[in-house]
């Protein structure tokens, strides 16, 4: 018998959502064949066997949320089956292998997870511990009472009642922020329509609220005339057009950053416990809308890239972002990231920081706004920029001096090409 464990899609993934099996137990697989869909909090994997083997069991549900990696999920009888890097015990079967790949946008889940246990063998059911979390509640000090001593919702209910312990995490930051439902704020039941969150969403939620409250963060705004850079992309994809290419605002935009990232490299960092990581390449994140969220893939080492190599991979970045078809190191890491609005007509807008980067910029609409240019009045094209810092790493200076930098290429785009 050999176990199919949950596999890692990548080094940071932690669980997942198993949306749906393509097989069942009876079912003889082959190398090639498709076994299940994963859900990650940013795209849904294919699952495919890389040998034979006959389907003896079926052990975690399709729509259960919340599986971790390396947990069992399926048994085969023979070899094949999924991979799944985890450490085996002496004398234990080899875990199944697994290839994956990208695939159509993630279906809703349906079920809960499967049981579960910490290192100190703590068994929860999946409300139980969601239900803790949110009271702010130490598992370890609330005794169970399911099967074979399982902590489910009651007694979690109950020992919120009668004054169970607080997690050491919750009694260092105070009690957590109640949340109230709309019916408790006034809102009437059945005047609205409740779209369940998926795990995207749930992700960018998490996420963006950690950064937002614990990242010591701050704005600076610069204006840009651009006049000169829409001529030069006038100019560039002149020359391009032979090719098919055409070249962005932003694929400049793009550009200057990471030459700017390059001229001040304490811009290009990011804040660790055990110090200020310097980054080798301006690695470029860019914010893609997607449905039902937000994505940034990344333009790896951009500044040694020109226009038309970046433009080309970022359209084909955001194709793929929006057809969920990015591989997790596609769009996972980045030393820094840029937002641009402009498009929609947004003049200026603060974007919250890409942890662990320490700096993410948010591009307004170019649009000709009055200045005054050696004490007459004239006409520009100017464009808004914000630089929002995480003051841990890029303090006021550093901000400003990128910020310059970045100016004078967009101003006088030749200083980015040279």
């Amino acid at each position: 018998m050999t176990d199919i464990l949950m596999p890692a899609l990548s080094p940071t993934m932690e669980e997942g959502n198993l949306t749906k099996w393509h097989i069942k137990a009876g079912d003889t697989v082959s190398a090639g064949d498709v076994i299940a869909e994963i859900e990650t909090d940013k795209a849904t994997m294919e699952v495919e066997a890389v040998d034979e083997g006959e389907v003896a069991e079926i052990l975690v549900p399709e729509g259960t949320e919340g599986v971790k990696v390396n947990a069992v999920i399926a048994r085969l009888k023979g070899e094949g089956g999924l991979a799944a890097p985890a450490p085996k015990a002496a004398g234990a079967p080899e875990p199944a292998k697994a290839e994956v790949k990208a695939d159509s946008p993630p279906p809703v889940p349906k079920a809960a997870p499967a049981p579960e246990r910490d290192g100190n063998r703590v068994f929860a059911s999946p409300l139980a511990r969601r239900m803790a979390e949110q009271a702010g509640l130490d598992l370890k000090a609330i005794k169970g009472t399911g099967p074979k001593g399982r902590i489910v919702a009651a007694d979690v209910d109950a020992a919120g009642k009668g004054g169970a312990a607080k997690t050491p995490a919750t009694a260092a930051k105070g009690e957590p922020r109640q949340v109230l439902s709309l019916e408790q704020q006034g809102i009437k039941p059945g005047s609205y329509d409740l779209i369940p969150l998926d795990g995207m969403r749930k992700a960018i939620a998490r996420r963006l609220t950690d950064s937002f409250r614990d990242v010591p963060h701050f704005p600076l705004t610069i204006d840009c005339e651009i006049d000169g850079l829409l001529a030069a992309r006038a100019k560039v994809n002149a020359m391009l057009e032979p090719q098919g290419i055409k070249v962005s605002v932003n694929d400049f935009v793009m550009k200057a950053s990471a030459m700017a990232l390059k001229a001040v490299p304490e811009a290009n960092a990011s804040y660790t416990p055990e110090g200020i990581a310097m980054h080798h390449h301006a690695d470029v994140a860019m914010a893609v809308a997607i449905d039902g969220g937000l994505i940034t893939p990344i333009i790896f080492a951009a500044e040694t890239k020109s226009l038309s190599q970046i433009s080309i991979e970022a359209k084909d970045l955001a194709k793929r972002a929006r057809d969920r078809k990015l591989k997790p190191e596609e769009f996972q890491g980045g030393t820094f990231s840029v937002s641009n609005l402009g498009m929609f007509g947004i003049k200026t807008f603060a974007s919250i920081i890409n942890e662990p980067q320490g700096a993410i910029m948010s591009v307004g609409a170019g649009e000709q706004r009055p200045v005054v240019k050696n004490g007459q009045l004239a006409v520009a094209t100017v464009m808004s920029v914000t630089l929002t810092c995480d003051h841990r790493v890029v303090d006021g200076a550093i901000g400003a001096k990128f910020l310059q930098v970045f100016k004078q290429m967009i101003e006088d785009p030749v200083t980015m090409l040279a």
